[in-house]
């Protein structure tokens, strides 16, 4: 059964820890179960990347929204989700959490929520479950450099040095622009 922890300020935003069985083998997760603090979501598409350390990949969101339930497998991130959702009492605001494959979290990103991450160590890999099928073209980068979250990169990016960005994720928009001309406020 997984455990839900996060008392944060994001609604349906859920920090998960799953369970996980051990022995002298080796040990045994549960990683997801539809039955379980998932059942009222349904998943359609499964991606994994694996990347060295210091890669930014994000932020991103979907239009129309695309939740995900992310996991680590190896390796570790520093992961960042901003709430877009209009209406919400918290929009525009930015949160980090740091999933390893050592603490075994799980982070729910419900729809509505741009999200990102950068990996702190080599052969890193990143599971993550989606609600939506990926379209390309209904894909939008925010500009990782915005004010409102270029400071939780930076506060652990200091222990390595520089990180490496694709051309797609360095040309995001600014958390304003996207406001204004993608959901038009």
């Amino acid at each position: 059964m997984n455990k839900c922890m996060y008392n944060g300020d994001f609604d349906d935003v859920m920090f998960v820890t799953p369970s996980v069985y051990s022995d002298n083998r080796g040990w045994f997760k549960e990683n997801w179960r539809k039955d379980d603090i998932f059942s009222n979501i349904d998943f359609v598409q499964e991606n994994v990347s694996k990347s060295k350390k210091g890669i930014l990949r994000g932020l991103h969101i979907q239009k129309p929204n695309q939740g995900k339930l992310v996991t680590v497998l190896n390796g570790s991130v520093l992961d960042v989700i901003v709430d877009f959702r209009v209406g919400s009492p918290t929009f525009k605001k930015a949160e980090y959490f740091v999933l390893t494959e050592e603490n075994g979290y799980q982070l729910y990103v419900p729809e509505g929520f741009a999200h990102g991450f950068l990996t702190l160590e080599d052969d890193t890999i990143f599971h993550y479950k989606c609600t939506k099928y990926y379209n390309p073209n209904e894909e939008y980068t925010i500009d990782y450099k915005d004010p409102l979250v270029f400071d939780m990169w930076s506060s652990v990016t200091h222990n390595f040095g520089n990180f490496s960005v694709s051309e797609k994720d360095k040309n995001g928009m600014s958390i304003d622009k996207f406001v204004k001309n993608v959901l038009k406020l």
